[in-house]
This record gives C-alpha cells, sequence and structure tokens, in this order.
C-alpha cells in the first residue's frame, strides 16, 4: 500500500500503540508529528482528517465541557479547506449519525444508592448528562455549520476504516 499517514504526536499513546499494530498489520507507512487539525492525515490529500474518537462519551465531552475548543478547532480546519471527518470508535448499534437519535447515555440513566442520614437512597449518576436525542441535533448542526462528516467502527477496525477514510471512501 502506498498510503503514508501522518499521525498527531497528542493521540493518546495506548490508543495510538493498539491502531499502529493495526497499521503495521496492513503494510502502512506512518510518522507522528504534530497536525493542524485531527489525528490522522494522509500525505496524500492534506486536505482530508481523521480525528478519532475513543467513544459517544469522549464526542459528548468534546460537544458539552470542551465545546469552545472543539468548536475552534473545526473553523480553523473549515477555514483552511481542511475536510473533518470525525470517526467514533462505538462499536455495534451505532453505525450512522441518525442512530444517535436512540443512544441512551450511561451516565444519565446509570443509578446507584447512597446513604444518607442511615437511610439508602436512590440517584442516577447524572440525570442531566447529555442523550442520544441532544447529542444527534448538535453534531447535525456542526454537520451543516462546518462541513463535518462523521464515521463510526468497532476498535478492531480502526486502523482499516482510517486507511479507507483517507483513501477516498465514503463517510456520511
Amino acid at each position: 500500500m502506498d498510503l503514508q499517514i501522518q499521525v498527531d504526536t497528542r493521540e493518546h499513546k495506548s490508543e495510538w500503540e493498539r491502531i499502529r499494530k493495526q497499521f503495521d498489520k496492513l503494510n502502512v507507512e506512518y510518522f507522528r508529528s504534530k497536525l493542524y487539525v485531527g489525528d490522522y492525515q494522509s500525505l496524500d490529500n492534506p486536505r482530508l482528517v481523521v480525528d478519532r474518537k475513543k467513544n459517544l462519551q469522549e464526542l459528548v465531552g468534546n460537544v458539552t465541557q470542551q465545546h469552545e475548543r472543539f468548536r475552534k478547532e473545526l473553523i480553523r480546519a473549515n477555514k483552511a479547506g481542511i475536510q473533518v471527518v470525525i470517526l467514533v470508535e462505538h462499536g455495534q448499534g451505532i453505525e450512522s449519525l441518525e442512530d444517535m437519535w436512540f443512544w441512551k447515555n450511561p451516565r444519565k440513566h446509570e443509578v446507584r444508592y447512597r446513604t444518607v442520614n442511615g437511610k439508602k437512597e436512590r440517584y442516577v449518576i447524572s440525570a442531566k448528562a447529555t442523550d442520544g436525542e441532544q447529542l444527534y441535533k448538535s453534531l447535525n448542526t456542526m454537520r451543516e455549520r462546518y462541513g463535518v462528516k462523521f464515521a463510526f467502527c468497532e476498535k478492531k477496525d480502526t486502523g482499516k476504516e482510517i486507511i479507507r477514510i483517507l483513501s477516498g471512501g465514503e463517510h456520511e
């Protein structure tokens, strides 16, 4: 394979090691260097980047707690003419942006118990956590406003999916 991939040096070490092994199996050349935006880019097409998210929880964090930083990165990419594809390693059940509508955020629905004044009390970890419908609406706005595209995969297929996207494969 002739594809050479630049990997951002800020990509998490353990996540990168897992993906590096997939690249090695597929005989993909790569090197690590800081990217302007995103996590992965082909030297053949520097106007296309993959921004990998380890799961929907990380994406929720980007869209909510880190919203301003995340939005600025998308604006920077858009102004530079760079197409951002957000690749979410969520796994089964989420294969398109529309599938997110039905996603139940475990933080919003996980019930725990605590003892208050000697009585056992039921509570939800984070009743205000972002759920699928809210996430879908936010991501759809980003797609429309900044031209962001989305792709989904299982962790075992991340390397192949990055290669497919950077080789010009289709995504939402």
